[in-house]
């Protein structure tokens, strides 16, 4: 038998992500692009969420990591100091956060961070 913990993962982070990364490849998806979408949908803006605000933090490490394109340049540009903040951001939102989660809120968010730390450390050490 095996003592592995086993590892859940949230995959709503990664359905966002990937959206996110989608729209970024589409011509006009630039500063003129992200105006052009408010002004289409009126303003409406999504429903605030902690998943969100998470959401929000890992694609701006994701960024920084140079995973994903920059959403206003379309520029593909590794800055490891923004991205480490980005991260203890969601570690500080983690850390206050503890004991207002459900279990499952709690183990996807620590389980980001761990990802998010590793995609950090191979990044910056040039690993892939």
């Amino acid at each position: 038998m095996s003592d592995a913990k086993k590892i859940i993962i949230d995959e709503d982070w990664k359905s966002q992500v990937a959206a996110e990364k989608e729209a970024a490849k589409h011509p006009g998806a630039g500063a003129e692009g992200v105006g052009d979408e408010m002004s289409a949908h009126d303003g409406e803006l999504p429903e605030a969420s902690f998943e969100l605000l998470i959401s929000t933090f890992v694609t701006e490490a994701m960024v920084a990591l140079g995973q994903f394109p920059h959403p206003g340049t379309g520029e593909i540009a590794a800055d490891p100091g923004h991205a480490k903040f980005a991260i203890d951001m969601i570690g500080v939102i983690a850390d206050k956060t503890k004991g207002n989660l459900n279990p499952m809120e709690e183990q996807g968010l620590q389980d980001l961070l761990h990802q998010l730390r590793m995609t950090y450390v191979a990044a910056t050490q040039g690993v892939k």
